[in-house]
């Protein structure tokens, strides 16, 4: 009797966290088609049919191979911190409607904030562990850029939050019935989707990764297994990011309620905001750091604020009128 709640909960939690690592592997076969393809040329398509099997392919080849840790690093932080990393990256995905969470949560979007400010915590680690100048000046680049973008990010969860009334994010669909919220508040959409660029470390504002500038940033001492984890890590928020996209501005169960077409419709629609990240990688140069830094705290910063004091003073403001006839 104690044992079956705990293989219940077990079962539940694979039913989600399996499904994500294998989109996850099959984003970056979706990435390296179209990039070839935006390239004029064919990219992966030798293994298995159309180079379906490359995924799998390129997951058994880092899992084989030996793991290399340099002698100098911390044992136990460089073999944690990849681990630390995909766990957190899974664990976010607790209190999305899918079109049922996994938990539900009351305050499901400031879990959701915490657990990704939690993230930064494995760059930082990992950065340090592997005692190299390289991997340290990654991670302390990392650690900026994820920390300045965040605050964009949650000034404009609370600008959704006073528009929806409910920190829930199964709110969000009788919110967005009428009208999808990125038609009422597209500038907060812009914004919204431009910081989850940066803060999954997408081109344009991948200089936590700088092939040419960081040798490959906070990651640079890891190979193998470790490597793969991070990577899978990495995908995993990119989805995550948009799903999360798709459910604040493009509600999927808006058009058509039917709990059967939810997660397809969820599917396309992060699909389709997937792809914008890879069309936007292929179309636009990299940013210097100070630009980065200048979009935030100069540009997005007092957009995101005056839009949430707007959202904040509107009800205030219209509370004295007579309701509408």
């Amino acid at each position: 009797m104690i044992w079956h709640p705990i293989s219940t909960h077990l079962a539940m939690s694979l039913s989600y966290a399996i499904p994500i690592l294998i989109a996850v592997a099959y984003l970056t076969l979706v990435e390296r088609k179209i990039l070839s393809y935006m390239q004029a040329r064919k990219g992966p398509n030798i293994v298995g049919p159309f180079g379906l099997l490359q995924p799998v392919a390129d997951g058994v080849k880092l899992f084989i191979k030996e793991p290399i840790r340099p002698s100098t690093s911390s044992p136990l932080l460089f073999t944690t911190t990849p681990m630390l990393a995909l766990l957190l990256a899974i664990t976010i995905w607790t209190p999305l409607p899918l079109p049922f969470s996994l938990a539900d949560l009351n305050l499901g979007l400031l879990f959701l904030l915490a657990m990704s400010s939690l993230a930064v915590y494995s760059i930082l680690w990992s950065g340090w562990a592997s005692n190299s100048k390289y991997a340290l000046i990654g991670a302390l680049r990392a650690v900026a850029q994820t920390i300045s973008y965040e605050v964009t990010l949650a000034i404009i969860l609370l600008s959704v939050i006073m528009l929806s009334g409910n920190y829930t994010l199964t709110t969000l669909t009788t919110a967005q019935e009428p009208l999808y919220l990125i038609f009422s508040s597209w500038p907060l959409a812009m914004m919204w989707y431009i910081s989850t660029l940066a803060e999954t470390n997408r081109a344009p504002f991948d200089l936590t990764e700088g092939e040419s500038e960081l040798v490959s940033g906070f990651n640079v001492e890891y190979a193998a297994g470790p490597f793969a984890l991070f990577f899978l890590a990495e995908y995993a928020n990119i989805m995550l990011m948009n799903t999360l996209t798709a459910i604040l501005f493009l509600n999927p169960s808006s058009l058509n309620p039917s709990p059967e077409l939810f997660p397809m419709i969820l599917a396309t629609k992060v699909l389709l905001l997937s792809s914008g990240f890879l069309w936007i990688r292929a179309s636009y140069p990299r940013f210097r750091y100070d630009q980065l830094m200048h979009l935030l705290w100069k540009n997005f910063l007092p957009l995101t604020l005056a839009l949430c004091l707007w959202h904040i003073s509107m009800p205030i403001c219209c509370a004295g009128l007579p309701p509408c006839s």
